[in-house]
């Protein structure tokens, strides 16, 4: 059964440590995260993650790892 969340308008959310996420449009950004990429439909906004996300690590180990 669909919660009809694919019909919402979606946003793209990052955090410091360079993690996304899906957000719906109508929500308040949570703090700790802000707006980048697409706000539209959960297709657009997800094939946008899935290109732009390439290293899944989080920002603080990138740079623990000193790269």
């Amino acid at each position: 059964m669909s919660d009809g969340s694919d019909d919402w308008e979606w946003l793209v959310l990052i955090n410091d440590e360079g993690q996304y996420s899906l957000w719906p449009s109508m929500e308040a950004v949570p703090g700790g995260w802000r707006a980048v990429g697409p706000m539209g439909p959960k297709q657009v906004c997800m094939d946008y993650v899935e290109s732009t996300w390439t290293d899944l690590r989080p920002r603080s180990v990138v740079d623990a790892m000193g790269q």
